[in-house]
């Protein structure tokens, strides 16, 4: 699993982790905005109204109204990325990355509704009677290049099918693999449920779902996402009022690193400027999905008229998902202080690095330096490789444990419940536990290992340490007056959240083998869905999330090159929609466009 966890990080250092992806990200939203003159404040109110129906239209031709289509939207980015990617920006950049969560939605309004009003506008109508769209179907239509002797060269059917083949991918990458992985950790954490048995359970229930298409879809995300939302909102203000005294600092912390970078504090070595805003960005991305062309999908299945009216629904999306969510987990993270801290829990393998030697301590501000430099890849430090001797699950052998970019504690070794003796391979600093059914290994043991959590030989390692995604979540929850109940709000908010999310993102890969293959694939797609829904509950969580940061990327650049070349007809499609709206609605004064 490290290899292949190192392989893709080196695929997404060149896309999704590359400063001039954020850049670009970031500047296509800030041109928009600018361009359409700060649409996400000038028309925040009449989203408002177009959601409750106040332009519809008798006749209006679709498959959803404007609310199933935004609870759809909602459902596909309110997931892991608002719980388990807001703790895990947090534990890489610091406090930081939570403004840059921040400002990635405020832009991100303005991207989403560009991408939204496109791929409205150009969506196809099935002979079924039902509606496909999204950012394919706009590439195919209006990015082809006319020559001057006026020969049409297909270039959008090309970056159509590049955007719909990502799109399949990113159907795993960011609404499959993660969710259900999230959930089988949160679960596995919370009420020690085994991985497989979350992951069989769910699959069935998701095969249900998607099988009934987006109408069923619609109706099962727009009773999810409102419960799920009061929930959670309940359980988070719990444990920001808790700790009350702690509100303030936690502002200070997140305007005041900036500029700055975050000092090593408490378990956390630090990080720098710019590692904080490549992962806020990164993962304010995975949040609300802005730029990425996925909610065009859910949208254009919607009753609607005219493309901005819907544009102006999808422009409510980044505000909820992220400046709403996003911030409140992100600040029960820091008012409850369980960010820097260390914390008893079970070891992630691809999150271990063994250090030769012993010498090394987080105590002092020079060893935190030392440390630091290596987490921050400003040094290195010698890797251990040989043998790591165990008796009676203590570690024998002169070395350094750190996990999740911290200096372990206390840790011990396991198999299957007892303390383990033995020996333990270590190459390059990459400690080698099998998680996965190897030569020699018994169908019967590897089984056992999966029902019970553990790897395929039932090793693990238990210790301090600083601690991310969901399972950090989970514990912050816990600091309020529910106590201990807080993390079970969690667990039932991101099997709520994610499972939500598992649903629309079927609805996206589907649009999408429909666009490529027709609609007589649809059914194989679903099923390969199921499966790889199932099997990444009990694969490693690390390399999960980096698979997710380059499929996002493969959407978005696509996309984002597509919205940018139509920008000046996003503006004339504005010009009309308030022409409309002023004709319909003569006593009410609209925007200047």
């Amino acid at each position: 699993m490290q290899a292949v966890n190192d392989f893709l990080l080196k695929i997404d250092s060149y896309i999704g982790s590359s400063p001039w992806f954020v850049y670009f990200l970031l500047g296509t939203g800030i041109f928009f905005t600018l361009y359409l003159f700060f649409p996400q404040f000038r028309y925040f109110k009449y989203s408002l109204k177009i959601v409750m129906g106040k332009f519809d239209k008798k006749g209006d031709e679709g498959d959803t109204s404007h609310f199933q289509a935004l609870t759809t939207a909602l459902s596909g980015t309110v997931g892991t990325g608002n719980i388990a990617g807001v703790a895990l920006a947090v534990h890489l950049g610091g406090p930081a990355a939570l403004f840059w969560m921040l400002v990635t939605a405020l832009f991100g309004m303005t991207t989403k509704f560009v991408e939204v009003t496109l791929s409205h506008k150009y969506r196809d109508k099935l002979p079924d009677g039902s509606f496909a769209g999204g950012p394919m179907y706009y590439m195919k239509k209006r990015l082809n290049i006319t020559t001057s002797s006026g020969k049409v060269i297909k270039t959008g059917s090309w970056i159509a099918v590049i955007f719909a083949f990502a799109t399949v991918l990113s159907s795993f990458g960011t609404g499959n693999l993660p969710q259900i992985n999230s959930i089988s950790n949160s679960l596995f954490t919370t009420f020690r449920l085994p991985h497989i048995v979350t992951g069989l359970v769910l699959a069935i229930l998701l095969g249900f779902v998607v099988i009934g298409g987006i109408k069923r879809i619609a109706k099962v995300t727009e009773k999810l996402v409102p419960t799920m939302a009061i929930l959670y909102f309940i359980g988070a203000i719990s444990v920001i009022l808790f700790n009350y005294e702690n509100i303030i600092p936690s502002i200070e912390a997140v305007f005041g690193d900036v500029f700055t970078g975050t000092a090593a504090t408490g378990g956390f070595l630090g990080a720098t400027i710019a590692f904080a805003f490549n992962r806020g960005v990164n993962r304010g991305l995975f949040s609300n999905e802005a730029g990425q062309g996925s909610a065009p999908i859910a949208h254009a299945a919607a009753r609607a008229h005219e493309p901005v009216s819907e544009g102006l629904v999808a422009l409510l999306e980044p505000f909820i998902d992220t400046i709403i969510i996003c911030s409140l987990t992100g600040f029960v993270l820091l008012s409850s202080g369980v960010w820097n801290e260390k914390h008893q829990n079970r070891f992630q393998v691809a999150d271990i690095v063994v250090l030769n030697g012993t010498d090394y301590t987080d105590k002092t501000e020079e060893g935190k330096e030392e440390l630091s430099r290596l987490i921050k890849k400003e040094d290195t430090l010698p890797l251990f490789t040989g043998n790591m001797d165990i008796k009676e699950g203590q570690i024998t052998t002169p070395l350094t444990i750190m996990h999740a970019r911290s200096l372990a504690e206390n840790v011990k070794v396991y198999q299957n419940g007892d303390l383990y003796t033995g020996k333990l391979a270590v190459e390059n600093g990459q400690l080698r536990i099998p998680s996965t059914k190897e030569k020699g290994q018994s169908w019967n043991n590897w089984i056992q290992g999966m029902l019970t959590g553990e790897s395929s030989e039932g090793i693990y390692l238990e210790g301090l340490s600083l601690m991310h995604s969901a399972p950090l979540t989970t514990f912050a929850f816990t600091k309020s007056w529910f106590g201990d109940w807080g993390k079970y709000i969690v667990s039932l908010g991101l099997l709520l959240f994610a499972f939500s999310t598992a649903i629309s993102w079927s609805y996206y890969g589907d649009r999408a083998v429909t666009f490529l293959w027709g609609p007589k694939y649809v059914i194989w797609y679903h099923l390969i869905y199921v499966i790889g829904f199932f099997i990444a509950s009990f694969v490693d969580t690390t390399v999960i999330w980096t698979l997710s940061g380059i499929t996002i990327a493969l959407m978005t650049i696509p996309n984002l090159f597509g919205i940018l070349v139509l920008h000046k007809e996003m503006k004339s499609e504005i010009k009309k929609f308030w022409i409309e709206y002023q004709r319909r609605f003569p006593n009410e004064k609209v925007p200047k466009y």
